[in-house]
């Protein structure tokens, strides 16, 4: 099977997750997949191939040299974002782009234009991979479970190339931020390893934001507003106040690079009480922690003015920068992407991730494991889409990867 082949049948298995669900994985839509992908790599002839009570699928290709070298792993994860229907996908396959309007979808006028995405001027003569206007595509990470496979594929076809044992790794729930809660980093049994769950071409990278979540509930009291004065709470005027003491330029619209952020998700509520859901992102530790005692302060801020516990914030964790764990024992693991990429033709672009990837909890959790490009754009909406040449370089950054693997670049 080919890769586009290979990819256009993934993307039309609903596996969105569900933020909402206890279970794990969230969506059985996703442990049905697993099994799938399970079968497909028996087929294929990859060995241990196994699917958990999570449905986290490990498989491997073993070592075809008697030559010591370091056991490699390459992880994408299965699921798709809830932030858009990953149902009744109809990915459509645009020839040659020729730089212009892509018309998604004629009846409802959804246009993918380069004056809004001028990043599609980039592929101009390329074939794209598009929705159909209705859906995401999910080539997060369809594109990454699509191109591991397939370089797994290429090399059982050929002997000839030499490499050490080959682990990969699909898990569930990446979208939800729990790709990594059941992985068994021991058992999966890696030196270190890769995330192919990147954007654009190129891309390497092996910095993330430290991530939080909050929730912020203010209990207001509600009384007849003819008669409310010195009486009444408004949950919901209380809340707009807590978010307009943050820093107004903070925010996702208007950060870029290394800048970190508050992001308001979601906001309900009415004077009885209201709830606000953030996150808090920021490359550097100490700014992080500043942010998050910013918002404990706001609380209490408000708490002085309004009463006690009328505002009460829930603050979580959520991952971490991976540069603490790969910069200072493991930039092998950087240097051997950066070899594969140039062996493959493609040029490197080591950039921050302004979001988070299985890999940055997993190099907290013993394995080392930066993220590399699986070549798609605009994640997570009807606007996505992946060229094909990016899909066929990522599979062979991939087999570099492996082939280039040696003793010189594993750890002492």
């Amino acid at each position: 099977m080919s890769l586009i082949e290979r990819f256009l049948r993934y993307v039309k298995i609903d596996t969105t997750a569900d933020p909402e669900s206890n279970q794990v994985p969230s969506s059985p839509s996703q442990l049905v997949f697993a099994k799938e992908l399970a079968n497909e790599l028996k087929a294929m002839g990859l060995q241990a191939v196994e699917v958990s009570q999570y449905g986290y699928v490990t498989a491997t290709l073993p070592a075809n040299t008697d030559e010591p070298r370091p056991t490699i792993g390459f992880i994408a994860h299965m699921d798709t974002s809830p932030d858009m229907s990953g149902k009744d996908v109809n990915p459509q396959i645009i020839r040659q782009y020729n730089g212009g309007d892509i018309l998604l979808d004629p009846v409802a006028g959804v246009v993918l234009s380069p004056t809004e995405f001028p990043e599609l001027l980039l592929y101009q003569g390329q074939d794209l991979i598009c929705t159909d206007g209705k859906t995401l595509l999910g080539a997060d990470d369809k594109a990454g479970l699509a191109e591991i496979v397939t370089a797994m594929e290429y090399l059982m076809a050929h002997p000839e190339i030499k490499h050490g044992p080959i682990r990969i790794g699909f898990t569930p729930d990446e979208e939800i931020g729990q790709g990594p809660d059941h992985f068994d980093v021991a058992a999966f049994g890696a030196d270190w390893a890769y995330t192919i769950d990147g954007g654009e071409i190129g891309e390497l990278e092996y910095e993330n934001f430290n991530a939080a979540g909050a929730k912020v509930i203010v209990k207001g009291r509600n009384v007849h507003p003819g008669y409310a004065k010195h009486k009444m709470l408004n949950a919901i005027r209380i809340a707009n106040q807590f978010a307009s003491m943050l820093p107004r330029y903070d925010t996702p619209e208007h950060t870029e690079a290394y800048e970190g952020f508050y992001h308001l998700t979601s906001f309900h509520g009415d004077v009885e009480q209201a709830v606000m859901s953030y996150i808090i992102r920021d490359h550097d530790r100490d700014r992080f922690e500043r942010r998050k005692k910013e918002l404990e302060h706001l609380t209490r801020k408000l708490n002085n003015e309004f009463g006690p516990n009328t505002v009460t914030l829930e603050l979580k964790d959520q991952y971490y920068n991976m540069r603490e764990k790969i910069e200072p024992d493991n930039m092998h693991v950087i240097v051997l992407a950066l070899k594969a990429m140039e062996a493959a033709g493609v040029k490197p672009k080591v950039r921050p991730i302004r979001g988070g990837t299985d890999g940055s909890r997993l190099s907290f959790m013993g394995l080392p494991c930066p993220n590399i490009f699986a070549g798609g754009h605009n994640f997570h909406g009807r606007f996505e889409f992946v060229p094909i040449p990016s899909m066929e370089k990522a599979t062979q950054v991939i087999v570099k990867i492996a082939e280039l693997a040696s003793p010189v670049v594993k750890p002492d």
